[in-house]
């Protein structure tokens, strides 16, 4: 509600030539009613939202089949390589055991890049065809792609895990994974060494 309240300068004649001033008033406003209102609307809201409820992504993951190890890989289709200090690479093929043996090799043409282009075989020679075909047109740069790809990740292509350790530079890791470029191995994977592979190779530093 509003109130003007005017007030009388009052004190009544006070002389014949006297001015006659004007009447000042105030304003005042009751903001009470206003507020009550905002109140009330933002309890109304407040109570009749319905706040929404987090969606989330149903996954259907596949069922895994006991009778297939699709995780299972070849012995003679694995190769983990060991990167360490003065650019020496360790390998051996196949599951780590107590009697595994590391043979010692290098980054030279004669060194990894040898036993990658032997043991990833399939691959090549199965890209190879696929040079051909692509060279004389038959497929397109696309497919050649895709066969080139699906050739890399068959069941018959090499894996290789790279292990490097605490003495082996960035540079090794980045030779590494050129060599296996150049030799078209689509499968491996950098990982951490096991305990007993770090002293195998400080006995075989040993001897």
């Amino acid at each position: 509600m509003a109130e003007v309240n005017t007030g009388d300068s009052g004190g009544g004649k006070k002389g014949k030539h006297e001015k006659k001033r004007a009447k000042k008033s105030s304003t005042k406003i009751d903001m009470t009613p206003m507020v009550d209102l905002a109140f009330l609307l933002l309890t109304f809201f407040m109570l009749t939202t319905t706040f929404s409820k987090p969606q989330t992504m149903e996954l259907t993951m596949p069922i895994k089949d006991k009778n297939v190890d699709s995780t299972k890989i070849k012995n003679s289709l694995a190769l983990t390589v060991i990167l360490s200090d003065h650019n020496k690479i360790y390998y051996y093929g196949g599951e780590f055991k107590d009697t595994t043996k590391l043979q010692l090799t290098d980054y030279s043409k004669d060194g990894i890049r040898k036993i990658l282009l032997a043991k990833n075989k399939f691959v090549l020679d199965s890209i190879s065809i696929i040079t051909k075909e692509h060279d004389n047109k038959t497929i397109s740069d696309a497919q050649f792609e895709k066969y080139k790809a699906k050739a890399q990740g068959s069941r018959d292509a090499l894996f290789v895990l790279v292990k490097p350790d605490s003495l082996a530079k960035y540079g090794n890791v980045v030779d590494m994974l050129d060599e296996l470029s150049i030799c078209n191995v689509g499968k491996y994977a950098l990982v951490s060494l096991f305990p007993q592979e770090k002293d195998k190779v400080k006995i075989f530093k040993k001897n």
